[in-house]
């Protein structure tokens, strides 16, 4: 049963990566390459339709970790996953202090309504998410070594 959990635990999480990695590094480069009023229509239903599911993917996935950690912690690698749990909190705390608030404006704005500074504060929102990126891979990589 442990080994089940385990196999499912990783494949959540590397499916939330590869989320995260593709918003990153091939979603929002299309819309950014858009003309401004497609890029902004493209960006605030992104952070809409993302911005529902993802909380519960994240959380959910912080969940399945805490469990292996507990239900596995007489087993090898409980470290690595105890770690991994450590990351996934840290990209929760990251989320809901620097992405969400920025998330929570976007997804309202349209051509007619976004302030000025709207392209700065998706820049802003961008570079949170490459650091928020680099800490869920680092936490996939510790899950799938503990797997070994």
């Amino acid at each position: 049963m442990l080994n089940a959990l385990e196999v499912f635990t990783t494949v959540v999480i590397g499916v939330m990566v590869g989320v995260e990695f593709s918003v990153a590094f091939v979603i929002n480069p299309i819309l950014n390459a858009l003309p401004e009023d497609s890029r902004n229509l493209g960006h605030a239903h992104g952070g809409r339709m993302l911005g529902a599911v993802m909380p519960v993917w994240y959380i959910g996935s912080l969940v399945l970790v805490a469990v292996w950690a507990v239900a596995g912690w007489h087993h090898g690698g409980t470290h690595l996953v105890v770690s991994a749990a450590g990351l996934l909190i840290l990209s929760v705390v990251m989320s809901i202090l620097l992405l969400v608030p920025i998330n929570n404006r976007n997804k309202a704005w349209t051509p007619e309504n976004r302030p000025a500074d709207w392209k700065e504060q998706l820049n802003r929102w961008n570079r949170f998410h490459y650091v928020r990126v680099a800490v869920i891979i680092a936490a996939f990589t510790l899950l799938v070594a503990a797997l070994t």
